[in-house]
């Protein structure tokens, strides 16, 4: 029963992937105008406390740098005033960057988007909220003092590195992956006790390098796609799959009872726990120096 449900909930990732897919690559109107701006947006950096920021952006290039030079935030934003407008609102904690439709009904251009860059205070604690649609992102979280971090993305092809070690703990990080190429990479640096990956239809790869300050949970669950897992040596591994038609390359790992183990599981000095839910595809563990 559990292994039917599994393949119902997939399957209505997957549905709902493609739709946000359909809905998002969809070209503009007969007759739609446009006409581009490009703005420079930063504010000075005033006092450290923990600050929520709210990003959204609906399509084209989207990148995140860490930035060190007493602002709390710098954004470079290319967009068409037809369609949309820049947010830039602090208030009090609050901090909500990006754009949003002045205009209903408009359908997104894929050949001509804008580009956002972003720079975010170093050191500053973080709450951090990405929503993105159809983009190509890049970005790197290294440097932030994230308490949290929830990221959602539609039809995107993006990288997410997180470069440097977070100095902030943070007890759950959460990644909503629609029909998507995903890439994240240092997953160990967050400093995450709990990282909660709900991926939909496409191809995703997680890699578990970085420094881990404690023993860690990954929880991924995912549709129609392929997984690879990039582990440390050193790292000790326990895997759990609960899945449909699911293939899965073991390769590094002893299967003990219903789970797979690295080898050197109960020496390690840290340990991260995955419990792996998929519908359909392949899984690949590739052991990395």
């Amino acid at each position: 029963m559990r292994t039917m449900r599994s393949a119902s909930l997939g399957l209505g990732r997957i549905h709902h992937a493609v739709a946000a897919m359909a809905l998002l690559t969809a070209l503009p109107m007969a007759g739609e105008a446009q006409s581009w701006r490009t703005v420079n947006m930063s504010r000075q950096l005033q006092g450290a406390d923990e600050v929520r920021v709210f990003v959204e952006y609906a399509a084209g290039l989207f990148s995140i740098r860490s930035v060190d030079e007493g602002l709390l935030y710098r954004m470079n934003l290319e967009y068409d005033e037809e369609r949309f407008e820049p947010i830039a609102d602090f208030s009090g904690n609050r901090l909500r960057l990006g754009v949003e439709s002045i205009r209903s009904g408009l359908k997104i251009d894929t050949d001509k988007a804008g580009e956002l860059e972003l720079e975010l205070a170093r050191g500053v604690p973080m709450d951090l909220d990405l929503r993105f649609g159809a983009v190509k992102a890049d970005l790197d979280l290294g440097g932030l003092a994230l308490t949290g971090l929830d990221l959602s993305t539609g039809a995107s092809e993006s990288v997410v590195d997180i470069s440097e070690p977070n100095p902030s703990r943070m007890a759950t990080a959460r990644f909503e992956v629609g029909a998507a190429e995903f890439t994240a990479r240092g997953l160990g640096n967050l400093n995450a006790e709990h990282i909660e990956i709900d991926a939909g239809v496409g191809s995703l790869t997680v890699g578990l390098d970085g420094r881990w300050a404690r023993d860690g949970r990954v929880d991924i669950d995912m549709g129609l796609g392929a997984l690879v897992l990039r582990v440390p040596e050193g790292l000790g591994v326990r895997l759990r799959k609960d899945s449909f038609l699911t293939s899965l390359d073991s390769e590094g790992l002893v299967k003990r009872g219903d789970v797979y183990e690295s080898v050197d599981f109960d020496e390690a000095e840290h340990r991260v726990v995955i419990e792996l839910d998929a519908a359909f595809g392949s899984v690949e563990v590739v052991w990395i120096r």
